[in-house]
């Protein structure tokens, strides 16, 4: 097994230990990252659909809108002049900005709101009046259908990008770092099962020396006594002959 295919550690109990927890750890977030994706998507696809649905009813609205430009300036062309030359000091519509948590994923919404009072609300009273009124209801329709659409389009690139580098996590934890931690466990646990080895020979080979060195002693001893023996034997020889 080359250096490559697994973590630079040196093998024993604690890094053992340590590879385990380090394993577990990253089996535990490639979980929470696979329910992540899911929650990512499933709500993707929802937004999704909500797209093509606003898409399509825009068509419709702006359609109608521009029809009922048409009718009110064919009623009262000077409503438009009046329109030009008026400045509102404050602005009618607002968009506010607000963001969803979904699944640690902060998505901007953005809300379509009227604050005071219309600066053209007598557009109209000279002439036209009836269609000046849809006019304004068409474009405030148009517009919230265009802040809802801006909404889904952000979310949805915001997710689309979200689950593309959640996917390159998840795909890098399942097909690196688990499969080399999994290599880095198999090399500590067989090189403590060499070192094992290693020292029960070590040991084996220790106690055979303790029982050759025992054996030679006793031998030596033996020895030692029969010499003492055969010493102690001569001497009453020679006093047996003297």
């Amino acid at each position: 097994m080359s250096g490559a295919d697994r973590l630079n550690v040196f093998p024993s109990q604690g890094t053992h230990m340590m590879m385990k927890h380090r394993l577990a750890g990253a089996h535990r977030s490639h979980g929470l990252l696979k329910r992540k994706i899911d929650a990512l998507q499933y709500r993707f696809r929802m937004i999704l659909r909500k797209i093509i649905e606003t898409k399509s009813l825009m068509g419709d609205v702006m359609k109608e809108a521009a029809f009922s430009l048409t009718e009110a300036k064919f009623a009262n062309p000077d409503f438009v002049l009046m329109v030009i030359h008026t400045i509102p000091k404050k602005s009618f519509v607002k968009i506010k900005t607000h963001t969803e948590n979904v699944a640690g994923v902060c998505l901007p919404q953005f809300e379509y709101v009227t604050e005071g009072s219309d600066s053209f609300g007598l557009a109209g009273l000279s002439r036209g009046g009836q269609h000046v009124a849809r006019l304004k209801k068409s474009f405030q329709e148009a517009g919230k259908l265009l802040v809802d659409l801006a909404t889904l389009q952000t979310s949805f690139l915001t997710l689309d990008e979200v689950i593309k580098v959640t996917n390159r996590r998840v795909n890098a934890i399942e097909y690196v770092i688990i499969p080399k931690i999994e290599r880095t466990v198999k090399y500590i646990i067989s090189e403590l099962d060499e070192l094992e080895r290693e020292e029960f020979y070590r040991l084996k080979k220790i106690q055979d020396k303790k029982k050759l060195k025992a054996k030679r002693e006793v031998e030596f001893q033996k020895r030692k006594h029969f010499l003492e023996a055969a010493a102690a034997w001569e001497v009453d020889d020679d006093d047996l002959i003297f």
